[in-house]
């Protein structure tokens, strides 16, 4: 427990100290800020995914897929790579996972 507590203060510690990283995690914040864009995130905390499978998954239009994801791209919230004619996306940030556990246990009613 003291571990996470430990971990918490210097996260907390890094954010107070510079107001630059800061601004970049409320960007961030910000563009996860959609239901969409969300689960986009959750559904690549599992691994890399080309963009026909997220549609599919999320039952979501390519083209309003793509948009989201490139909100999530400019924001450095995803990373894209190309092979065999498609386009995979992952998470850039592996911290998102923690992210998305957190948003998730969190009481929605």
């Amino acid at each position: 427990m003291k571990t996470a507590i430990d971990k918490t203060g210097r996260a907390a510690s890094q954010l107070l100290g510079d107001p630059h990283r800061a601004t970049r995690a409320a960007e961030m914040v910000k563009a996860l800020g959609h239901p969409l864009r969300l689960q986009i995130v959750a559904l690549l905390c599992s691994g890399a995914q080309h963009v026909s499978a997220i549609a599919q998954r999320l039952d979501c239009p390519q083209a309003i897929l793509s948009q989201q994801l490139r909100i999530l791209r400019v924001r450095e919230v995803v990373r894209v790579t190309r092979a065999n004619g498609f386009s995979y996306y992952r998470l850039a940030q592996p911290g998102l996972k923690n992210f998305v556990r957190c948003i998730a246990g969190c009481s929605c009613n």
